[in-house]
């Protein structure tokens, strides 16, 4: 091979073998990303333990669905909680969390002895201060002696029990306003009531907030439901801020209507789990986020459509 001559100020072809050692730049790890990012940390207001029941009085409001997203949001703010189901013979929050072929005692089999209390509570795999705690197994019937008595004397022993008493205890009220809808709210210090933007469900809240105040809880918040802007705009449903005048309840969180409800539901994998977000369950945690503080949120007033009648089409 011929020798390679280099003009006078030309720069020499460098030699691979001989460059210097580089470094080779590699990606960093990205953190993972949770479905909603906070500068801090909720502050908890009030005192511990917070009993919270969960009431509606109408059936299928979404009860259960906000009692396990709630839940779950609050375990992911890093406090303790523990979700009571009080739905005798028709559980279903077990359900929701994905949990239904862990739940081999309930409180009946520990108030008959057959088991200890921690052996009733079914810890969430995911989140580890979580814990769910059933009645009673699905198609029973609760003894006689059950009431409000019995479950005031479960609360107390989750206060008392030796691993610390949890942040805050969730109650998952049945439907109605029977014995078990009064079972449920005697423990109770706060609730969160739960309704969607119809006649029929704000008639029932109405009812359940008399109630309420007449068994002492007087922090009730409310919850609404199932809202669809577009209806509102159309003036097809009543908007948020009708339903705070109606019910004169402090606003707790405003739930969006979302199809993924359904999905998460038949999965077992709360909506305040996904990723990416959805709307819902954004909305859940910053209802939970509300609870934690205490505080309440400001309905605002969505422009409707101006609507075209018959005179429309001559200019009136």
């Amino acid at each position: 091979m011929p020798p390679l001559h280099i003009l006078p100020g030309a720069i020499p072809f460098p030699n691979p073998l001989l460059r210097p050692p580089y470094k080779t730049l590699t990606p960093q790890p990205r953190p993972p990303s949770a479905p909603l990012q906070w500068n801090r940390k909720p502050e908890l207001s009030g005192t511990t333990p917070r009993v919270t029941v969960i009431t509606s009085g109408k059936g299928g409001v979404g009860k259960t669905t906000t009692t396990a997203n709630i839940g779950l949001s609050l375990a992911r703010f890093g406090f303790s909680v523990v979700a009571i189901d009080a739905d005798v013979g028709l559980r279903n929050l077990d359900l929701l969390l994905g949990l239904e072929n862990r739940v081999n005692y309930t409180v009946i089999e520990v108030l008959n002895g057959d088991c200890r209390l921690d052996q009733a509570l079914v810890r969430d795999k995911r989140w580890s201060n979580f814990e769910l705690l059933c009645i009673s197994k699905p198609r029973s019937k609760l003894p006689l002696g059950f009431g409000g008595k019995a479950l005031t004397w479960l609360v107390d022993a989750l206060k008392a029990r030796p691993g610390g008493s949890p942040d805050f205890i969730l109650i998952d009220c049945p439907a109605g306003i029977d014995a078990g809808f009064i079972t449920a709210i005697t423990p109770a210090n706060e609730a969160v009531l739960i309704t969607t933007p119809d006649i029929t469900s704000l008639r029932d809240a109405d009812r359940v907030t008399g109630l309420l105040e007449c068994d002492g809880i007087r922090d009730i918040k409310m919850v609404v439901n199932r809202v669809r802007t577009d209806m509102i705009k159309g003036e097809d449903m009543m908007s948020v801020l009708d339903v705070q005048e109606m019910l004169g309840l402090p606003l707790l969180g405003v739930i969006p209507e979302d199809s993924e409800v359904i999905r998460s539901t038949n999965r077992g994998y709360p909506l305040v789990l996904n990723k990416p977000p959805t709307l819902a369950g954004l909305a859940f945690e910053q209802a939970a986020w509300r609870l934690v503080e205490q505080d309440s949120m400001q309905a605002v007033v969505v422009e409707e459509q101006p609507k075209r009648g018959f005179f429309s089409f001559f200019g009136g």
